[in-house]
């Protein structure tokens, strides 16, 4: 019997951020790449049976943490969305191979920056100093 090839999972540290074809920042942490269908129940009549229609999608906001840097690039886009301006943006976020090769992809549409949280500071630690920004998006896709 000849010897199966093992095929083990990617590991969920190799990953990079792309919002318009550009690799923004390096993130330490990304979530939130779920999509969901409503359900819509009705019955028909005197039929007893309830039946199932798909209803409106939701995508949940993608959530990205980062350590804090000079760059301003993302507070800039999120300053864009306080001062009222339409600025939407597209995505990826992209699953890496430990060979750095691009494996899987989740490309995300109509994206603008809903939250921007900065750290939480204290005297006495040495962490990081972390940001959180929440994404509001209009369609997410993953792409094999």
């Amino acid at each position: 019997m000849p010897a199966s090839t093992r095929v083990d999972p990617y590991k969920n540290f190799n990953f990079r951020v792309e919002i318009d074809g550009i690799a923004v920042a390096g993130f330490s942490e990304c979530g939130g790449l779920s999509s969901e269908v409503d359900v819509i129940e009705y019955r028909e009549g005197q039929d007893g049976a309830v039946r199932k229609l798909p209803g409106l999608t939701r995508f949940s906001d993608i959530t990205l943490k980062r350590g804090i840097t000079r760059s301003d690039e993302l507070q800039n886009w999120y300053r864009n969305i306080l001062n009222g301006q339409a600025d939407r943006r597209s995505g990826s976020i992209v699953l890496l191979d430990d060979q750095k090769n691009d494996v899987v992809r989740w490309n995300f549409v109509g994206a603008f920056p809903r939250k921007l949280e900065g750290p939480h500071l204290k005297a006495q630690g040495n962490d990081v100093a972390i940001e959180t920004i929440e994404l509001a998006v209009e369609g997410l896709e993953r792409v094999p």
